[in-house]
């Protein structure tokens, strides 16, 4: 048990603590405790004057000291500057160790983050604001068969372009998804010596550009098996683009799988087979949707090879198989570069409408399949209360 020690005249001295069996010993400082989620008003005095007088010091020297110029050399100069003021304070109030590289790295990660909802927000802004006046009802119940891209916002629409769009990736999606989860269940569950270059070539293929994607699909399907431009061929283009992206992102998921959900369902007898079927796959279904969302996300844009495979064409077509279809990339592409405001308004109405499209794909595909890992879904809760 430690002592304090006392003076020569029987006093405590401070400070200090005496162990029987040895010398006296200081006594170690308080601990300081970091909570790097807690925000303090201190915290945020610090980081708005740091970034006032960043920008302060970066006015000056742009506008005063030094001859530069330049939007974007500003503001990369503002944020160096910030970092160096805000490590400063930093260091002077709470000095060296954890708690400086926790607040600076804290700063930077956030200021990421900021960054990318800025100019997401900024490209979503601009697009519905140079959009929304051709949004009229029109646009999306009239084709462009009849309307000339001179005449009024009220007349024509895009019509056969969301119509081509929804064909098109809904049969890329079909061919994709099936293949991209199994591929990601033969590298994930049954592995084996082809695992290695299947992992390979899905990786090869997911730096392929589009372009080469629609070339191929155009030298295989257009002009080796003598068929016309289509949507089926335009979606086979798409799936080339979608499948490599929903395998890797489906084997990651996969992977963070417990094994002990495989151990356990192997020794109460279950087969390899129904281990997958009803153990591995509902675990992983919300981050398989997730991978089936990025693959949709890449495929609902591309615009290459579906000029390659799909034609053009200004009518109605809901038959993939026979005849051009448009799309609304393709739409966007074509009249955007006209030169009368109508047409570009169109381009930015249907660059827009693409914009809420995927966004009421992805809260489908949410609301369908957004059920936490192991949750029960009716038929199954019914099944277990009839067994019960």
């Amino acid at each position: 048990m430690a002592i304090t020690t006392t003076s020569p005249l029987g006093h405590p001295v401070p400070g200090t603590v005496r162990n029987p069996a040895g010398p006296a010993l200081p006594e170690s400082p308080p601990e300081v405790r970091i909570r790097p989620a807690q925000v303090t008003a201190d915290d945020v005095l610090a980081v708005g004057g740091s970034a006032l007088c960043a920008l302060c010091l970066t006015w000056v020297l742009f506008e005063r000291l030094l001859p530069l110029s330049g939007t974007v050399g500003f503001w990369l100069c503002c944020y160096v500057l910030f970092l160096a003021v805000y490590s400063t304070v930093v260091l002077s109030r709470e000095g060296r160790g954890v708690a400086l590289a926790d607040r600076v790295m804290s700063v930077i990660c956030h200021a990421a983050g900021l960054t990318v909802v800025t100019i997401l927000s900024l490209i979503i802004g601009y697009t519905a604001f140079r959009g929304y006046t051709a949004l009229h009802l029109n646009f999306f119940t009239q084709t462009m068969s009849v309307t000339a891209p001179s005449d009024p916002l009220t007349s024509g629409g895009a019509l056969h372009a969301i119509v081509g769009t929804l064909l098109q990736v809904g049969v890329a999606v079909l061919i994709s998804v099936p293949l991209g989860i199994t591929t990601a269940l033969f590298l994930n569950e049954v592995r084996g010596p082809l695992a290695r270059p299947v992992r390979t070539i899905v990786d090869t293929m997911s730096a392929i550009p589009s372009v080469v994607a629609g070339l191929f699909v155009f030298a295989t399907v257009v002009l080796s098996l003598g068929t016309n431009r289509c949507g089926f061929a335009a979606s086979l283009a798409i799936t080339v683009m979608m499948m490599p992206i929903i395998t890797r992102t489906a084997e990651v998921v996969l992977r963070i799988v417990p094994g002990g959900l495989r151990e356990a369902s192997l020794a109460l007898g279950g087969s390899q087979w129904k281990t997958v079927w009803h153990v591995v796959l509902p675990t992983a279904r919300s981050g398989l949707l997730t991978a089936v969302i990025l693959g949709v996300a890449r495929g609902v844009g591309e615009t290459a090879p579906v000029l390659l495979t799909a034609g053009f064409t200004n009518d109605l077509n809901a038959d993939p198989a026979h005849g051009a279809m448009l799309s609304l990339p393709l739409y966007v592409l074509n009249y955007v570069k006209f030169p009368q405001p109508e047409s570009v308004a169109r381009a930015y109405g249907a660059a827009l409408t693409l914009l809420i499209l995927v966004l009421v794909l992805f809260v489908l595909a949410r609301v369908v399949g957004g059920r936490n890992p192991g949750a029960l879904s009716r038929r199954q809760k019914r099944r277990s209360a009839e067994v019960s």
